[in-house]
């Protein structure tokens, strides 16, 4: 089976596909008629397909709003209006990525902390360190939970900033380079408010819009699963306060060969993001929500990632990421681009944005890890960071 689900959660079921059925929705593409598709069917499997099966399969995908058309765009429409008009931003996992019982969720959270890969407990009366940020993974929980706790660590060893900027990756395409949302975010543990501030702030340094694309916090994960480790270090009592950025694609820059801060967008924001934190006197924790390497069938590879690869993989990851413990935002770029982004790290535009907003004086690689799925032989590889 093949299961197909929906990335902007306008259907919220998945939809599990035999190959044979898999192959027919492949081709509703726009260019392939009725008849069109009983060719290629007879072809591929050597029996005749009937109007009536496919005006069904049509009917059901029409339904389950996995087809594109009136009733798709209408959800949609629905979908995005409701989100514009509510002064929040739903917690859009809770009960799929993560648990929606507090208490369940708790314990979920601390398994990561006190399991045999984590860094264990919070120390207890330890003397406060000074953070100026983090890097951690934005990968399912499940898979690299233990990772995000090395970060979320150092951030319960430090004091409760005035704001935690989070520097996120969109995962859908963006009109600009960063989105910032106004919207309070809510989790089973209580909700994250937003420093208003800040965000006028930096939207009134900054020359274009940076709510074109506020939608994209809709069903975007990489900032909301850094919000439930937050709120489950600092209780609903604490005054957690942050300033959520969704970072778009760099691809422009590396297919051009040039720095991202040749690009006055970017190099726009960067600017308004450091002028506003000194402006406005905030002790500020930079974070950037950050995965690695994708690499194997899963992601386009012809070839699959073997044991050795792997090894290989963590070597180059570990030399990428010392540009980023150096804090040189330029080099951590290059040791990208110079190949192509050929193990198409996503975390590169959140990284890249920290190191060049942070001013720190030591970085620190607390965690790296890897997850490997043996049935696609491909990989995600991820890291946990501090700054200091």
């Amino acid at each position: 089976m093949l299961c197909l689900q929906d990335p902007q959660n306008i259907s919220e079921k998945a939809i599990f596909l035999p190959p044979p059925l898999y192959f027919i929705i492949s081709l509703f593409d726009g260019s392939h008629s009725i008849l069109d598709i009983q060719t290629a069917y007879m072809r591929r499997y050597g029996e005749f397909l009937f109007t009536e099966k496919i005006e069904e399969i049509v009917h059901q995908l029409d339904e389950t709003f996995f087809l594109e058309g009136e009733r798709f765009e209408e959800a949609l429409r629905q979908k995005e209006e409701g989100f514009k008009r509510a002064s929040f931003r739903e917690a859009a996992f809770a009960g799929k990525s993560y648990d929606n019982e507090p208490e369940r969720l708790k314990a979920q959270l601390s398994g990561y902390f006190i399991g045999p890969e984590g860094p264990g407990l919070l120390p207890e009366n330890e003397e406060k360190i000074q953070l100026k940020g983090v890097i951690a993974p934005h990968i399912d929980f499940q898979r690299g939970g233990f990772c995000y706790a090395f970060a979320h660590l150092e951030i319960g060893r430090s004091s409760l900033p005035d704001c935690f900027i989070i520097f996120g990756t969109a995962h859908a395409p963006m009109k600009n380079p960063f989105s910032l949302t106004r919207k309070e975010f809510i989790t089973p543990l209580g909700q994250l408010k937003v420093d208003q501030e800040m965000v006028d702030a930096i939207q009134s340094r900054c020359p274009y819009d940076l709510f074109v694309d506020e939608v994209t916090h809709r069903i975007e994960h990489s900032i909301e699963f850094q919000c439930i480790f937050l709120r489950y270090l600092f209780p609903n009592s604490a005054p957690v306060r942050i300033v959520p950025v969704l970072s778009g694609s760099f691809h422009e820059a590396i297919e051009r060969g040039i720095s991202p801060m040749e690009f006055p967008p970017i190099r726009q924001f960067i600017d308004a993001v450091k002028t506003s934190a000194s402006s406005l006197g905030r002790r500020v924790c930079y974070f950037a929500s950050a995965d690695l390497a994708h690499m194997g069938l899963q992601f386009g590879d012809q070839n699959g990632i073997g044991e050795y690869d792997l090894r290989i993989l963590e070597e180059e990851d570990r030399k990428m990421l010392k540009h980023a413990e150096d804090m040189d935002g330029e080099r951590f770029f290059t040791s990208i681009s110079e190949e192509g982004d050929q193990k198409n790290v996503c975390g590169l535009p959140p990284i890249y944005t920290l190191l060049k907003v942070i001013e720190a004086k030591e970085g620190k690689l607390l965690k790296y890890g890897q997850a490997y799925t043996p049935e696609t032989k491909s990989v995600v590889s991820f890291a946990s960071m501090a700054f200091y």
